[in-house]
């Protein structure tokens, strides 16, 4: 039996005229891979993971990222270096391992028989992006795919969603995005979007976080079709 966020969110769902999506956690279920590559990557220069990190650089774009590791741990890398090195390390779990989020393929066929264009505001580099799309053969549902390094500011800062709007020439009002953590959430709030968040694993102890930030809170994609 369908319960009332699912038939009021499908009720919504007519009023949208583009999709707009997170990567990580949100169409990939991929978070857990960089707590191994923060833990590995700072071990090598005998640094613990500090208990605030993933706190501290949550929605930051893939640069900025770079940016404030570089700062925070003293590297002796450039930020290019840094992220080499943050690509290679997770480029075959990308193409290899991450599975899809449930409900996805059936939804982004949905969208497409619907006409819906769909685009990707990543925090994410561009090689991995790619990547996965490639490797999932996921590339021709999307209209448009960004990421952080692409706009003034990451996430919470509402830039890259408005700029996949305004790429599919469709106003922020008519945009639905999803996300799967807080300041994702708070992105597209700020844009002006609605937003539905996503279940993960991986920032399950902010569910009731981000309930609260989004208009709707889904576990299945296949819950909107």
């Amino acid at each position: 039996m369908m319960d009332i966020q699912q038939k009021t969110l499908r009720e919504k769902m007519k009023d949208i005229r583009a999709v707009l999506f997170d990567l990580d956690g949100t169409l990939i279920d991929s978070m857990w891979i960089w707590e191994q590559i923060d833990d590995e990557f700072l071990g090598k220069y005998g640094l613990p993971v500090p208990e605030d990190l993933h706190d501290e650089i949550e929605g930051m774009s893939f640069s900025e990222t770079a940016v404030y590791f570089k700062n925070r741990f003293h590297l002796p890398l450039s930020l290019e270096e840094i992220k080499d090195i943050w690509n290679h390390m997770a480029m075959d779990k990308y193409l290899n391992v991450v599975p899809l989020k449930p409900g996805v393929p059936e939804f982004l066929d949905w969208l497409k028989a619907k006409g819906i264009p769909a685009g990707i505001a990543t925090s994410n580099s561009r090689e991995l992006v790619d990547g996965v799309l490639k490797a999932r053969k996921l590339e021709a549902y999307f209209s448009c795919v960004a990421t952080g390094c692409e706009v003034n500011a990451g996430k919470p800062a509402p830039d890259i969603y408005l700029h996949v709007a305004g790429v599919l020439s469709v106003p922020p009002s008519a945009c639905m995005v999803f996300e799967d953590i807080p300041a994702g959430i708070r992105a597209g709030k700020s844009a002006g979007m609605t937003v539905t968040a996503i279940e993960d694993d991986f920032s399950a102890a902010l569910r009731e976080e981000k309930k609260r930030l989004a208009d709707y809170y889904i576990t299945d994609y296949r819950e909107l079709i």
